[in-house]
């Protein structure tokens, strides 16, 4: 992948949780240039272990080649639903970086509080391992963690595609969507996939 190229697309995944049965997962492709052309939805269970598929369901219903990389705002979503990117990353071929923007001392207490004698899902938290923090030219410090990608090239990669602030615009978007589509079916709209529930 060249790093300096302005086409370079990536596919933003973020979501938006109401603590419901089911969150919403919006992606977004976006290119370097800050251009969106693709959008997609999937739902996941609140508490559930199906994120990770979920994830790779948008990246497979988009069906493009021309995607060259997966940015996901967390990795622990909708109440502990752990997203893995190794198993992204295999599936998809892509690279994937995860980005978290807070210092946090881990939550393998909270998930053993929440889900007593879950060993799946703990391992499947211990399997993240640590994060990077990277410095953002917005001055503020993103924590990432990689598959498939350097650190080094996921850092700069988080910093071309952040305009101002702590978060990178593809995840930074798709969390807008996926926020904006829990509000219109709380409103009395139609979000995708609602005749599936």
């Amino acid at each position: 992948m060249n790093l300096a190229k302005p086409g370079i697309r990536a596919l933003g995944i973020a979501e938006s949780y109401s603590g419901r049965v089911q969150s919403t997962l919006a992606g977004v492709v976006m290119r370097k240039d800050l251009r969106i052309d693709g959008a997609a939805f999937a739902k996941i269970a609140v508490g559930g272990m199906d994120a990770t598929d979920a994830v790779i369901r948008i990246v497979t219903g988009l069906d493009r080649r021309d995607i060259n990389l997966i940015m996901i705002s967390g990795s622990v979503i909708a109440w502990y639903n752990i997203i893995d990117p190794a198993a992204v990353q295999e599936a998809t071929g892509l690279p994937v970086i995860i980005t978290t923007y807070e210092e946090s001392d881990g939550l393998e207490d909270e998930i053993r509080h929440h889900f007593p004698g879950d060993a799946g899902r703990l391992a499947a938290y211990r399997r993240l391992g640590s994060r990077i923090p990277v410095r953002l030219h917005s001055g503020y410090t993103l924590f990432i963690r990689t598959c498939g990608i350097s650190p080094e090239d996921a850092a700069r990669l988080c910093n071309d595609f952040t305009h101002d602030g702590r978060m990178p615009e593809p995840v930074r978007v798709a969390r807008l969507i996926a926020r904006g589509l829990i509000r219109s079916s709380e409103c009395g709209g139609s979000a995708p996939d609602d005749h599936d529930r």
